[in-house]
């Protein structure tokens, strides 16, 4: 299958007036992260705009929750907000959640319908509660039927809840962890969440010792199914982001660079498309997959299949987001990063939203953002 192969050819560039960066209180190097250049297909703006939707996407790495939209002018709007090793995000367009270094933090939309701010913001997503879990290593956030939030404990291989009075509150690990303690064992890093209940997970490898899944990258990822515990999926290399939609559980085989779903009848993967770059991070809207791409990271994640595909490929590894056709997986836009930045983690959509922007906790615009809820005096 023929695939589109992105790149500098017909590229754009984000106008500086449609770039919004974050004016810290003090800035620090986590704020600084360096020089970055970001390139993105001819049609990006236009795709965003037919379909109604944003994107928000995280990188740990530079700390940072990037949205993308479009501008009045028609013209693609990025904002960005410092979140410490910004992770798990998801979101819709009345709120977003997202993991960062110590906390949950839930941002609302405090614009009502027809309002805008600064006469090009249709969103405006605020910190409104920051819950403090310590450094757990948050990899995905789910939001259960209840409304209770679900994040993947990566650092004691458990699915969590906030609690009100401790660092988290565990609610289900695989059975072959024997007990729940700060050593990332298996590497449990996502969540397919199903009618608002976590349905399935991912993990680099079967195993109950200290760092342990880093032994078997290769071929030791699961998936595991929550209600029976069962491993549905195995030999796959350090696979993320399960998703479940139209019908077919999907998932990143992220050591192969590869976006597939498990056949129903074996469970074995079925890959879709080749990607150039380790893939973490997966969301879905009609019938095309947004999935974000990191260079390869030195030492953890060198020595896979992905660094073997690339060579044959004659391709550099990717820092961005491409969305791809879930029928022919086919490239239909994408957004690439160049520079200080090497790696991204999560992606959510948001429906229903132009132009939004995000105040971070430490900025300066949060301190006078006043808004009052309408009271009943």
């Amino acid at each position: 299958m023929s695939k589109d192969k992105p790149g500098a050819e017909g590229a754009e560039t984000i106008a500086p007036e449609n770039r919004n960066v974050p004016t810290d209180v003090a800035p620090d190097a986590a704020s600084e992260p360096g020089n970055i250049d970001i390139s993105f297909s001819p049609g990006l703006a236009s795709f965003l705009k037919s379909n109604n939707i944003s994107i928000g996407f995280t990188s740990y790495q530079t700390g940072r929750l990037y949205l993308i939209g479009h501008g009045p002018d028609g013209k693609l709007a990025l904002h960005e907000a410092v979140y410490p090793q910004a992770m798990g995000v998801t979101g819709d367009a009345s709120r977003i959640y997202l993991g960062t270094l110590t906390q949950i933090v839930r941002m609302e939309n405090v614009l009502a319908p027809g309002q805008t701010a600064n006469e090009v913001h249709d969103k405006v997503y605020v910190p409104r509660n920051l819950q403090t879990t310590g450094n757990v290593d948050i990899h995905e956030i789910g939001i259960q039927e209840n409304g209770r939030i679900l994040f993947v404990n990566t650092r004691f291989n458990c699915l969590c809840e906030p609690s009100l009075t401790h660092s988290f509150r565990p609610v289900w690990k695989p059975d072959f962890i024997s007990e729940i303690i700060a050593e990332d064992r298996c590497h449990l890093n996502g969540v397919a969440m199903v009618g608002g209940r976590p349905k399935y997970v991912s993990a680099a490898a079967r195993s109950d010792t200290a760092g342990g899944w880093r032994d078997h990258r290769d071929d030791g990822g699961l998936i595991i199914d929550v209600e029976s515990h069962a491993i549905i999926a195995e030999g796959l290399s350090m696979p993320h982001s399960p998703r479940v939609h139209d019908g077919r559980v999907w998932l990143l085989n992220s050591g192969t660079g590869e976006l597939g779903w498990l056949d129903p009848a074996d469970h074995s993967f079925v890959p879709l498309a080749f990607f150039p770059g380790f893939l973490r991070g997966l969301a879905f809207h009609n019938d095309h997959a947004f999935v974000t791409l990191s260079k390869p990271r030195k030492g953890h994640f060198e020595g896979l299949a992905l660094d073997d595909r690339l060579q044959e490929k004659d391709q550099d590894a990717w820092c961005g987001v491409q969305i791809v056709s879930q029928s022919t997986g086919d490239v239909a836009q994408w957004l690439r990063f160049e520079g200080a930045i090497t790696e991204l983690f999560d992606v959510c959509v948001l429906p229903g939203v132009r132009n939004p922007i995000t105040l971070g906790p430490n900025s300066v615009e949060i301190r006078d953002f006043l808004t009052v809820e309408p009271a009943a005096l």
